[in-house]
């Protein structure tokens, strides 16, 4: 994963840079960038080892806004997905969340099979390609193991039992039996070219039939993916996936924050509950070649009133040890919880940044470590910065600074870092973010 003193293509160079700018985590070129966080990727990259040898793993990541969560995720799903992973990616939201009336869960399931990414696919939208490819990796399979060609009725027999094979193993599981029944049906509409029924599957699948009777009369099953069971469903997909060829999903569901948001309490704790369900069976063995990462704010997980922490069944398992502090945390606890990148670390980032700014433009680099690193001083140095600063700030700052440079030859870094709009920018921007926190406290 360490792509140090490698030059970084523009096009990368130009989306890391104007994602960052914008407050946001790149999808592509994370390995140019990535400082720090060296103990959290072992630990996380550990479950990775125990996932694709039959496991299942659960994680929480936690951490104030802007303080590296999101890259973290990220980080790891490109490095799961070149792994041969299928990764699963979603945000919480007031319409999406686990649990529902008015189908937030199921919701949730949509976005996540939505965002089905592979290696060859990583934007999303996966699962038809999968399927496909898992049929022609059959099909190839057979051809190989009999000597037939292609439209023989006895290599058709093969094949059949080699899809039997692995609905036969998927059938096992809770609501298996009709997930496997839907990859016969998708695997036949392929081989007769009945695009019609595989989109009718595929839909199946995404859980876009509403009604069980809607889904009998196209398919001829009775049940279809509601609110109240759709994570089993992810269950049966991660190991479907491994028989399909992959080494196993990856499921990435950042912004919890927004089940510490639900007003009313009973919704809360039926959420936390889906949560504690999802949980127990990681790490009791009910899961297979699956994993978890969570993001969470601090105080969506401790808040005792209305965080996770809230739900005492999951605070019993989730509360950290006695001997656990900052600097000697315990990384392989189910919560890891994201230490401030230390002024050095920011400084490497920045000179990595510095690099591929003028790469990109161009031109000399004109800014050397003294100067960087008297940038980094005053931003750790300014009132407050010790509780509010982030990466996301710092990083936003310097992108602005050499942007300004570029445009501006006859400027200096000095004199910018000492301008009046500079200071009340900073000064603003950390009394914004002890209002937020404020806000939320007392929400």
């Amino acid at each position: 994963m360490n792509e140090n003193n490698k030059k970084v293509p523009k096009r990368i160079a130009q989306t890391i840079l104007n994602s960052l700018k914008g407050g946001v985590v790149p999808r592509i070129g994370l390995p140019y960038i990535t400082v720090g966080r060296k103990n959290e990727i072992e630990a996380l990259l550990h479950d990775v080892d125990i996932i694709a040898e039959g496991g299942a793993s659960f994680r929480f990541l936690v951490g104030r806004y802007g303080s590296g969560k999101s890259f973290l995720i990220q980080t790891i799903r490109n490095y799961v997905m070149d792994k041969g992973f299928i990764v699963a990616d979603a945000d919480l939201s007031p319409e999406r969340r686990l649990q529902g009336t008015r189908g937030q869960g199921l919701a949730t399931y949509r976005e996540l099979i939505s965002n089905l990414s592979t290696k060859t696919k990583p934007e999303g939208g996966a699962l038809t390609l999968v399927l496909d490819r898992w049929i022609n990796s059959v099909q190839t399979e057979a051809v190989r193991e009999t000597g037939m060609e292609p439209g023989d009725s006895a290599l058709t027999k093969a094949v059949d039992q080699k899809i039997y094979a692995v609905t036969s193993a998927v059938s096992e599981l809770v609501h298996g039996f009709e997930f496997a029944r839907l990859l016969s049906l998708y695997y036949h509409a392929y081989v007769d070219s009945d695009d019609e029924m595989k989109m009718k599957v595929t839909r199946w699948f995404r859980g876009e039939y509403a009604l069980k009777r809607e889904a009998k009369e196209e398919l001829g099953v009775n049940i279809i993916i509601t609110d109240d069971d759709w994570y089993d469903y992810l269950k049966i997909f991660a190991v479907f996936f491994r028989l399909a060829g992959y080494t196993g999903m990856m499921i990435m569901i950042d912004e919890l924050v927004n089940l510490y948001k639900i007003p009313n309490s009973v919704t809360r704790q039926y959420n936390y509950e889906k949560l504690l369900t999802i949980y127990n069976d990681t790490l009791q063995g009910k899961a297979r070649y699956l994993g978890f990462i969570m993001g969470a704010t601090p105080q969506a997980l401790e808040d005792k009133r209305r965080g996770i922490y809230s739900y005492e069944a999951l605070r019993s398992r989730l509360s950290e040890g006695k001997f656990s502090k900052p600097g000697a945390r315990d990384l392989l606890a189910p919560v890891i919880r994201l230490e401030p990148l230390t002024p050095e670390e920011m400084l490497v980032l920045c000179e990595k940044l510095s690099d591929m700014h003028a790469d990109l433009y161009g031109y000399q680099r004109k800014l050397g470590t003294d100067e960087l690193a008297r940038f980094i001083k005053l931003e750790y140095g300014r009132i407050g910065a010790d509780q509010n600063i982030t990466p996301r700030e710092v990083i936003r700052d310097f992108i602005e600074l050499l942007d300004l440079l570029y445009q501006n030859p006859e400027m200096d870094m000095d004199s910018l870092l000492q301008s009046d709009d500079f200071n009340y920018a900073k000064s603003e921007a950390v009394s914004d973010q002890a209002e937020k926190n404020y806000m939320e406290f007392t929400l």
